[in-house]
């Protein structure tokens, strides 16, 4: 594994078993602040006000993720440097295959000081589909300080029990039994449980748990029906147990605000995004990052969904 900068661009070269691949990632570095820089990589691009980020002193880190793992649809499937390194019949799904190459890519940063990086103040982030992946980057990863999962919905924050729910209850809802038939986001063997969700032996706030004690900003729409809204926040809810059990927390938050499309970023959410920012990548530590807040009409039913309680890990 070997890093490259040229201007502003790292290009990432893997070789395995006699083969190798390269991808590129671009670079944005901030006008304030001194090298090296912490920086937010976002996949495939961020949302999350980039030029915000920037005026915090933070680089912008963009990884073409579909260049690993293409996710057009379930035809996809095996297509992708990922696949040709390590065969188009690979078990692994896309997002599985993004979070490898959000790993190389953080390794050819910490072999490229040219490139102006501080690694050990590293966040990652992506909005909908790539919002998915950027939670798995994240849960996977341990040299990745925060974690931002932006409108990830299904397959993301929501929870597959909780979807089921919603679905039954007349909603909208993406659930696992629809998801792992449209894209290659989780490995086929998967889709097994499409319509026994309630026999997994986890749930997505186990992914989001994963992340745990580092931070995790979960940013949600209240308008997106498709995605859980209902179940986004309880699951991200109950993940938040795990922090508090382990004495932190204030470093994971939840905010789901429904004054935007899909994706957009009007500036309402971006208090809760500076102050995470400030306390876990710049380390200015200015702003409250206790924060747990929805729009929506409900609540965190607990007693519906939490039928265990809170050790005390710390």
């Amino acid at each position: 594994m070997k890093g490259a900068i040229r201007g502003n661009e790292i290009t990432v070269t893997v070789s395995d078993a006699g083969k190798a691949i390269s991808f590129a990632a671009s670079i944005t570095l901030p006008s304030v602040g001194s090298p090296p820089y912490p920086a937010m990589i976002g996949l495939g691009r961020i949302t999350i006000g980039p030029d915000q980020l920037r005026s915090l002193g933070v680089a912008t880190i963009i990884l073409p993720n579909d260049v690993l793992a293409e996710q057009h649809d379930a035809t996809s499937r095996g297509h992708g440097r990922f696949y040709d390194l390590y065969g188009a019949d690979h078990p692994a799904g896309s997002m599985i295959a993004w979070a490898w190459g959000v790993s190389r890519l953080i390794d050819a940063l910490e072999q490229t000081p040219a490139a102006a990086i501080d690694t050990t103040r590293l966040g990652v982030t992506g909005c909908s589909r790539n919002g998915k992946g950027a939670l798995i980057a994240g849960a996977f990863d341990d040299r990745i300080a925060l974690t931002i999962p932006q409108e990830s919905g299904s397959g993301g924050t929501a929870s597959w029990r909780v979807s089921d729910a919603q679905l039954a209850a007349g909603g909208h809802v993406q659930t696992l039994s629809e998801i792992t038939g449209e894209n290659t986001w989780f490995r086929t063997s998967f889709s097994r449980f499409g319509r026994a969700a309630t026999k997994l032996p986890y749930d997505h706030h186990a992914v989001e748990a994963l992340i745990a004690p580092r931070a995790l900003l979960v940013i949600e729409n209240t308008s997106q029906e498709w995605l859980g809204n209902v179940s986004t926040f309880t699951g991200s809810m109950a993940a938040h147990l795990v922090w508090e059990a382990l004495g932190v927390p204030d470093r994971m938050g939840v905010s789901q605000t429904g004054d935007h499309t899909h994706c957009a970023w009007n500036g309402s959410q971006q208090p809760e995004v500076t102050a995470f920012v400030e306390k876990f990548l710049t380390l200015a530590g200015r702003g409250d990052t206790n924060v747990a807040k929805t729009d929506g009409p409900y609540s965190f039913d607990r007693s519906t969904w939490i039928d265990w309680t809170v050790p005390t890990l710390q």
